[in-house]
């Protein structure tokens, strides 16, 4: 039986949103932000909305499977350059997952910034996967540590805040590092993703099932 709730962990940086009894995977989701911005995250955080209707459809697609679905809460609101605040955070919720799930595989599904910071983290053992969605991927993002991981970036090319065309490259350089990636070009949707939103959480949702099926 999946036991729902929504709490935030005693790190601050957590928050499960579905939770099976004994997980068999987990999924975390890492929302977007701002290049700069050492406050922290206001109340009415609409990044974080934003992922809402995402964990929802993952939810949706992985029920029966045993799969604890939670997202990230940044202490700061912005990637705050070498601090890297957002990649920071990311592995601080990957460890505190480990201790809600125990040794799990583990997809990540980030957004703008979110994506960045899954992309950063992707090289941590339990990671099994990355759906990044319109991700900022600046040139020069490491890919080294991203060996024997699939990665699937999505981007609308007419996304004016985040660049599809350093996504594609991101792609390029990830493959000869030795990852599984592919880019995905979105029809529409912008950054917000709000136009067409049903086939960005249905496509997120599909891919993230798949990453949980690979053994």
């Amino acid at each position: 039986m999946t036991r729902c709730r929504t709490r935030r962990a005693e790190s601050g940086r957590l928050v499960v949103r579905s939770a099976p009894a004994a997980p068999s995977a987990a999924v975390l989701l890492l929302h977007g932000g701002r290049a700069d911005g050492p406050e922290p995250p206001p109340a009415l955080n609409l990044p974080a909305l934003r992922m809402r209707p995402f964990a929802a459809a993952i939810t949706r697609a992985v029920r029966g499977r045993g799969v604890l679905v939670a997202e990230v809460r940044y202490g700061r609101r912005g990637w705050n350059g070498d601090r890297a605040d957002a990649a920071r955070d990311a592995e601080a919720a990957l460890a505190r997952l480990r201790e809600e799930a125990g040794p799990v595989p583990v997809v990540l599904v980030g957004h703008s910034m979110g994506g960045r910071a899954a992309l950063r983290t992707a090289g941590d053992p339990a990671v099994r996967g990355v759906v990044a969605l319109a991700p900022w991927c600046p040139a020069g993002e490491p890919v080294d540590h991203l060996g024997g991981r699939r990665l699937y970036l999505l981007h609308d090319e007419a996304d004016r805040v985040t660049s599809a065309r350093e996504s594609w490259d991101f792609v390029r350089r990830a493959r000869a590092a030795g990852a599984d990636a592919a880019g995905i070009p979105m029809p529409t949707g912008g950054h917000s993703m709000l136009r067409g939103a049903g086939l960005w959480h249905r496509r997120a949702a599909e891919l993230t099932a798949a990453l949980l099926s690979h053994g």
